[in-house]
Order: C-alpha cells, then structure tokens, then sequence
C-alpha cells in the first residue's frame, strides 16, 4: 500500500484537488474531515466536474465557477476499504471484482495508507522476478500432488536457481499452468530436463 495517507478534505475547491493530485503523482484519494472517511475522489470524477452552462460561459466565468466546485460534490459516498491485515490476493480479488481502482486501508478503524492498482502490479512484478534475468517456461502439469516437487527437483540437479514461481488455473480441471523463472541453466538443457516432468510446455523464452 501506499503511505502516508495523502487526503483531501470535501470542502477543497476540485481545481485545488487537480493540483494537488498532479504535485503527489497520485489518481485517487480518501475524502477525511475530523478522521471520519467521507468519501473517495478520483482524478477522472475531478476532470469531469464542469458547470452544466459552461458552454455559455466565458473563460473567466468557467474558472470563477469551478473555485466554487467541492470536492463533496463529486466524490463517491460509498466507499468500500479494507484491512491492513487482508492477504494482497484477498485486495486484489476485491479490487478485481468489483471494478475498483483502489481503496483505503484502514487498522483498527483509522484509514492508515492506499492500495492501488499499481502497488498490485508492483507485487505482480516482484512474485514473477520481472527484473531479474532468466528463463521463462510456463508449462501444463497434473494437478496432483507431488508434481511440483518433480518439476523443481528437476531443476535444481541441473543446476537451475528459481527466481520466481507461480500456479494459476489450467485449460481445464486436470491441469494446472505453472510459470516460473530460472537461472543457472540454458534454455535447451531446461527444456530436455523438464521434458519428462510436465506434461506440455506452453512457452520458454
């Protein structure tokens, strides 16, 4: 999660939030007043906020009218959070499901940090070593037990390291797709020792 808490309050005129999102790189924000959790604002509902005459208007009426938009105007009242103690698979499933770019973290009822969807593609990129280099395999094994073992005890006696592993649903319910990274090993002499350990190679690169 990101932290400290970067808050704006829901009487902030939204030209002010604008600019306060662009100086904090940031694209969403809790709305807070006396520490109670208000809302949630987000840099699109930020940008969409316009008088409904502004096409009437001229530019220096446009800009006096927007000082007089809040942020309580436009922020979402409804605002799901979570607990600093949920497992980031539980926040991203959330997130996932219900469409949601990002959400306050709160510990024992106060709103301690954000989690967003790049601090999930951060993780995303650590579990997978995504800056280490290595070979990359994802191949199809039988979802029983015992296979992983086969498949890094193959690796391992070879001389391979693991930088990174990874277990998602397969094609169907027999199966499961692992991905992995390796290093310590060539590409040919990776693929001859897994060869008799899974069950199809899906890429290695």
């Amino acid at each position: 999660m990101s932290h400290p808490v970067i808050s704006v309050s829901p009487e902030m005129p939204v030209h002010d939030a604008l600019a306060m999102f662009k100086k904090e790189h940031i694209r969403r924000a809790p709305v807070i007043k006396d520490g109670k959790l208000l809302g949630i604002v987000s840099d699109s509902d930020l940008l969409n906020a316009s008088p409904s005459s502004a096409t009437t208007l001229s530019i220096w009426e446009i800009n006096y009218l927007l000082t007089k938009v809040t942020v309580r105007q436009v922020m979402t009242k409804k605002v799901k959070t979570i607990d600093v103690g949920v497992p980031i698979e539980e926040a991203a499933r959330i997130m996932a499901d219900g469409k949601i770019g990002g959400m306050p973290v709160t510990k024992d009822g106060k709103i301690v940090g954000m989690i967003t969807e790049t601090d999930l593609f951060k993780v995303f990129m650590e579990l997978m070593g995504a800056r280490e280099k290595g070979i990359r395999v994802s191949a199809l094994v039988e979802d029983k037990p015992g296979q992983l073992l086969k498949v890094s005890k193959a690796i391992t006696d070879a001389g391979g390291n693991f930088i990174a592993f990874g277990m998602f649903s397969g094609p169907d319910v027999s199966v499961k797709l692992i991905t992995f990274k390796v290093a310590g090993i060539k590409k040919d002499d990776l693929k001859k020792v897994l060869e008799k350990v899974v069950k199809k190679f899906v890429d290695i690169r």
